[in-house]
């Protein structure tokens, strides 16, 4: 269980697109759509835009980013799911697409049968950032104080089911402590309410963050890699247990 959870952590975000006929040999020859099914500012959306930048230069045609973000990305999904199946409409999504399944009774598309994988685009691993009030150097520190102040401590995640989420779940468990949860409806929502110290804490990626870190609005503490983040240097690193694949 916690090895799976360690491997959603690591958030894998790959863009999928449904079944197109194979008879597009010249593909792109036309504008595409590319849903993220996140708002503005989180990691998907970054990722995809320098992602999808460089097709536009590679291929001459335009990768038009489309947010639809809300309901963990269910919303954004629904519209590729229902959207025409000629290779035109790709989506921006992460391990909370497979995660979906499990947490909503009912979903309108089927996860597995109406989208088809084309490759991820990162493995990106979590980063545990507060606001720069909470009196905390590392992780040690943090997991003092929420000892200490049991209920008191809210943790932004960018939706139910989001690796983010999942993590501070994990660590609620593993470190004996309680949180709350405050869900948004995506990785730049979240970020923004933790800078202005609407919320104490966030798993983010370092993608997300790295710009609010260098300018001191947060502070990174601690990462879940089993060493310091070369991009962040965080002080500290909680471990969760090794690394594995995580696949469906």
């Amino acid at each position: 269980m916690k090895k799976a959870i360690y491997s959603v952590l690591a958030a894998c975000v790959g863009f999928l697109v449904l079944p197109w006929s194979a008879a597009a040999q010249n593909y792109p020859d036309r504008p595409v759509r590319v849903i993220i099914v996140f708002p503005p500012g989180g990691s998907n959306d970054v990722t995809g835009r320098i992602v999808f930048q460089k097709m536009n230069e590679i291929t001459g045609q335009q990768f038009i980013i489309d947010n639809r973000g809300g309901a963990a990305g269910s919303i954004g999904s629904d519209i590729v799911a229902k959207g025409p199946k000629d290779g035109y409409t790709i989506m921006v999504q992460s391990t909370t697409h497979v995660a979906n399944a499990h947490l909503y009774k009912k979903l309108p598309y089927d996860v597995l049968k109406d989208f088809i994988g084309i490759t991820p685009m990162a493995r990106q691993v979590g980063m545990l950032v507060v606001h720069p009030a909470l009196p905390v150097k590392s992780g040690k520190e943090f997991i003092a104080l929420a000892k200490s102040k049991p209920g008191q401590l809210n943790y932004a995640s960018a939706g139910s089911g989001n690796p983010n989420h999942l993590a501070a779940e994990l660590l609620n468990m593993m470190a004996g402590i309680k949180m709350q949860h405050i869900p948004y409806k995506g990785g730049g929502p979240a970020v923004t309410d933790l800078v202005g110290g609407q919320v104490q804490l966030f798993f983010s990626t370092p993608i997300a963050v790295m710009s609010h870190i260098k300018s001191g609005k947060v502070k990174a503490i601690a990462s879940t890699r089993e060493t310091r983040s070369p991009a962040a240097e965080s002080r500290s690193t909680i471990r969760w247990s090794s690394p594995g694949t995580w696949s469906r």
